[in-house]
């Protein structure tokens, strides 16, 4: 396994987590210019974006557990590479939601178990949305996330737009889905956070594993299968 590639995959998780997570906790309500639901979602579009162009060459940029997995349900990813990804993935959003933590920390009103842009549902849903809506809006937009980044990087689709499609297919997932989870699609992210915030974050995360994964691969093996070409382009391989 290429150390580049786990490198490259822990540096862009930490700046999704960062950048994404960062702008939910310091930038989201921020008194009179705050940037709202609109501004994260959209910050968490450009963090996929930025890193696919700076990444992309080196390691596919994943950067979500459930992103490695889908590909190698599809058949654009080596099996074997899969756990080193999501541990790499991991590591890079832990230290992410560290480094955040301390400086969010320089506020003085700051206080991580109210939330720190943790995903949760019931109580902790900013709509408090029950279980089963939560479970079936992370599984159904991470499944058409899989989908789009199949097709983005197809080897017949447009050479160099797919950062931009998958991007901007994040930023919409964030759109609808905050109210409902506070958008997760991607174990690592939720995790980090949620280490942090300690209590209920950890108690619900089982939720923001099991649901994109699951919607992983079913985007994986949906456009495998729909696709005339279903082999394409293998992201991130040796």
């Amino acid at each position: 396994m290429d150390m580049r590639k786990l490198q490259a995959e822990a540096i862009g998780t930490f700046w999704l987590t960062f950048g994404g997570c960062g702008s939910a906790v310091i930038a989201a309500a921020f008194p009179q210019v705050g940037i709202g639901l609109l501004g994260v979602s959209l910050a968490f579009g450009l963090t996929v974006l930025t890193m696919a162009y700076t990444i992309g060459p080196i390691s596919g940029c994943h950067l979500n557990p459930a992103v490695t997995v889908g590909l190698a349900a599809g058949g654009r990813f080596p099996a074997e590479d899969v756990i080193p990804y999501i541990v790499a993935q991991v590591i890079g959003a832990v230290f992410a939601a560290g480094v955040l933590y301390v400086i969010a920390g320089g506020a003085p009103d700051f206080d991580a178990a109210k939330g720190f842009a943790a995903n949760g549902y019931g109580d902790h849903s900013p709509g408090h949305y029950g279980l089963f809506s939560a479970f079936l809006m992370e599984l159904v937009m991470t499944m058409m996330f899989l989908f789009i980044i199949m097709g983005s990087t197809h080897s017949t689709a447009p050479a160099g737009f797919a950062p931009i499609a998958i991007g901007l297919g994040l930023t919409l997932i964030h759109l609808v889905s905050i109210p409902v989870t506070n958008t997760s699609v991607n174990p690592a992210r939720s995790t980090g956070p949620a280490l942090f915030a300690g209590g209920w974050a950890i108690g619900q995360l089982w939720l923001f594993w099991l649901a994109p994964l699951i919607g992983g691969v079913l985007g994986g093996l949906l456009f495998k299968n729909l696709s005339s070409t279903p082999s394409g382009q293998i992201v991130g391989s040796k």
